[in-house]
Order: C-alpha cells, then sequence, then structure tokens
C-alpha cells in the first residue's frame, strides 16, 4: 500500500512542476540533477533566464529562473526531456533550446548559447492545415489547406518574391536524416534550413502586390475554392484576393488542386521555383508541418537553387527526394508545429528561427493554429500587432476553428 501512495505523491510533485523532488521521491536513486548553463554568444553567462524543462514522456513541465551566473538546476527522475530558454537583455530578446535531453542513472550538464531574436515585418499569422469532417456526410476532409501571412510593420511590405516551404521531414514524428550530435552529446540541426518537395514564390516584379500595415495575405494551399459549399465546416478559398497554390505540370492531382474558383485572379497564381519531390500534390503535413516564408539576398531564388550543392538528396533515402538548402539568414518567419497526439515529436527548426512549438491536439477537428495579437501594442500603433518572439510556444494557440470559417469570421482569440 505505502508503494502505491509514494508513486501518487511523486505524480503530484511532477504535476505541480516542483524542481527538487529529490526531498519527496522514496526512490532517490532514479532522481537526478540536470544542469543548465545558459550564456549569450560573448559567453556571458545569462543571469536571470526563464528557463523552462518538458518531460517528452508525459509533457509535464518544470520552469526556474536561472541565478546571477546564468545557471539553473533542477532535480528530475529518469527520463527524455527538452530545454527552453527566453533572456531579455536591454531592448534586446534571446532564445535558446536543446532537444532529446536523456536523463537516465547520472546527473547531467547542458551548455546552451542563446542566440538573439530576429524578427521580421512579414510574419506567419495562421495555418490551417489539420482538416475538418465532412458534416452533414460521413468522413473526414483535408483538402482546404491555407496558410495566412501578416504585415507585422508600421511600413508597407510587398510580397512579390517572397517563398515559402516546409521543411523536412514533413512531420515532427518522423525520423529526421538531418539531426546529429556535438562533441557533448546534444541534438544538432544543420545551418541551413531543407525545404522539401517545392519551393513555392510570390509572384510580381517588385512592387506589384503591397501588404499595408496590419494587412493579411492567405494563401490557399490546397483547392481555392468554396469548400464550404459542400462541407459547412470547411472555408470558403474562393477570394479574389488570395494567392494560390496551382501548378498542373507538377501538381496534377485535383482532388487537392482543382481549377481555382471564378473569383480567383491569374495573376495571383504562385510559381513553383523548383519541384524537388514526387508527390503528385504539394504535402503539407496535415499534423505537423514546419512551415518557412523566405527572401533571397544577393541574388535570385533561381540563380541560388542553379548552383551545385544548394539542392541535394535526402540522406539515407534515395528515392526520397531532395530538399534546397536555403540559408537561415534568408528565412524571414518560421513556425514549428507538433503533433499533439504524439510524444515522438523532434525539432526540425534551429533555435534562432524558432525556438518553441504550437501543438495541434489533433486532426479532422477544423482547428486552426494562430498568432496571438499584442493588444498593448496594437492599441498604441494603431493597427494589429502579433506577438513576435520567435518562439511559438508563446506566440501562437489552437484556435478551435479557422478564422476564414463561417464567411471570415475571426478566428477565437485566447
Amino acid at each position: 500500500m505505502k508503494h502505491h501512495i509514494y508513486i501518487s505523491i511523486l505524480f503530484l510533485m511532477i504535476a505541480a512542476g516542483c524542481t527538487d523532488l529529490s526531498k519527496y521521491n522514496p526512490y532517490v536513486n532514479d532522481v537526478h540533477r540536470i544542469s543548465v548553463k545558459v550564456t549569450t554568444s560573448g559567453n556571458t553567462g545569462a543571469g536571470g533566464a526563464a528557463v523552462e524543462i518538458e518531460s517528452i514522456t508525459n509533457g509535464s513541465k518544470f520552469s526556474m529562473t536561472a541565478d546571477e551566473n546564468g545557471v539553473a538546476v533542477f532535480m528530475l527522475v529518469n527520463g527524455l526531456y527538452r530545454a527552453r530558454v527566453s533572456y531579455t537583455e536591454g531592448s534586446d530578446l534571446y532564445n535558446g533550446s536543446e532537444d532529446r535531453i536523456r536523463l537516465s542513472g547520472k546527473d547531467t550538464e547542458i551548455t546552451m548559447t542563446l542566440v538573439k531574436v530576429r524578427t521580421s515585418s512579414i510574419v506567419i499569422k495562421e495555418i490551417y492545415c489539420g482538416g475538418c469532417k465532412k458534416t452533414p456526410q460521413e468522413g473526414d476532409y483535408q483538402a482546404d489547406k491555407y496558410i495566412m501571412l501578416h504585415n507585422n510593420s508600421a511600413e508597407t511590405e510587398y510580397l512579390d518574391g517572397l517563398c515559402f516551404g516546409t521543411l523536412s521531414p514533413y512531420n515532427a514524428t518522423a525520423t529526421n536524416p538531418w539531426t546529429g550530435k556535438d562533441g557533448n552529446g546534444n541534438m544538432t540541426l544543420p545551418e541551413f534550413v531543407p525545404v522539401v518537395e517545392a519551393v513555392w514564390q510570390f509572384p510580381g516584379n517588385g512592387d506589384d502586390f503591397p501588404l499595408e500595415s496590419g494587412e493579411d495575405a492567405v494563401i490557399a494551399v490546397n483547392g481555392a475554392i468554396d469548400h464550404s459549399a459542400q462541407y459547412p465546416l470547411s472555408v470558403n478559398l474562393n477570394n479574389p484576393d488570395y494567392f494560390v497554390c496551382y501548378n498542373t505540370v507538377y501538381f496534377p492531382n485535383t482532388t487537392y488542386h482543382p481549377a481555382p474558383g471564378s473569383l480567383i485572379r491569374q495573376d495571383r497564381i504562385m510559381e513553383v521555383v523548383i519541384k524537388t519531390g514526387q508527390s503528385n500534390a504539394y504535402p503539407l503535413s496535415i499534423s505537423s508541418p514546419a512551415v518557412v516564408i523566405f527572401k533571397s539576398e544577393g541574388m535570385t531564388i533561381q540563380e541560388f537553387i542553379a548552383k551545385k550543392d544548394n539542392v541535394i538528396q535526402i540522406p539515407g533515402a534515395a528515392n526520397a527526394g531532395r530538399v534546397t538548402c536555403i540559408p537561415q539568414e534568408w528565412i524571414l518567419d518560421a513556425v514549428e508545429v507538433f503533433d499533439g497526439e504524439s510524444s515522438n515529436n523532434l525539432k526540425r527548426l534551429l533555435s534562432s528561427l524558432d525556438s518553441g512549438y504550437i501543438v495541434q491536439s489533433g486532426t479532422y477537428l477544423g482547428h486552426s493554429l494562430v498568432r496571438r495579437v499584442n493588444e498593448t501594442a496594437s492599441a498604441e500603433a494603431g493597427y494589429e500587432i502579433l506577438v513576435d518572439t520567435n518562439n511559438s510556444t508563446n506566440d501562437f494557440f489552437e484556435s478551435e476553428k479557422a478564422s476564414l470559417h463561417d464567411a471570415g469570421e475571426g478566428a477565437d482569440n485566447e
């Protein structure tokens, strides 16, 4: 009987977020130390940094503030963890993350060098990818995906030449061929961003598609039609202001890429810069994509892909296609999505691009992933300003419906 009582106490301590379990745990040999040393690029200890450790196994979270030397110490049970850190120095914000920290039979120390957050004028505002029910019919529907962008700045921005894509691997739960280990055994990711299947680009010659402060731009990733006409829980993507992923040469699957609706403008059809995969429909993950928007610098994207070694084979999978190796400096915004129905998610984005992730709880729910509004900044500026800390865990929430559902009604805000 005591055995069961001790386990219950331990569970309650974990759920409460206690950072020192040793004084409560009768199985002290299963409790060890994770010491996180946080530094900035100048190797200076980030005293006062907010450090959070999450159990990958059960989702329990533990938070504390680093001491004056930038060190935070957690006493935790054996398991697999990930760490996230945010740090403010003056007006500068720094982020860092570490995935797959294994605590097994001994203390573990990790050193995390934080990266200064780079914000962008244009950000990803919403990702609707999870599909919905075919109600009142039977079955599920997922051919209605879209991405919404937003001008978060006080200046007019232009979409002309902007690119977007999704990362390899398609799903956060898949084996990631791009990971490695550093000298301390910590997981590493490549310095480039492996964009898979295709690179899409906005049309225009430089000033054809302005986006005013606080305005949005919608990309119909799948069918630019009124999906809600047949499936009321879906969305209407037949709108003259929307941009469309449509190319029958590379993606001839009419289930996901039917002929655009009557209101779609031909000058808003997105261009395929390069196709590197073998799918007949653009495969944006329904459960856990990692999405990036970017713009080439110093050369056109067409010149970049023509250079040797900028398009490479996916490691260990001869028939799995290739990726385009986009420099991380070109990334304007990036969002990592985790599958809420699995504990096997693995980061694909560097912490300099997105130190966190947003969890999508399930598929075919009609839910959408929406960036939070900075209400104070918006009121002062007079236009909508969204939260942008390069940490999707803080920046996004899961809405119970897409913002384009019900003829454009706004998404539920949290």
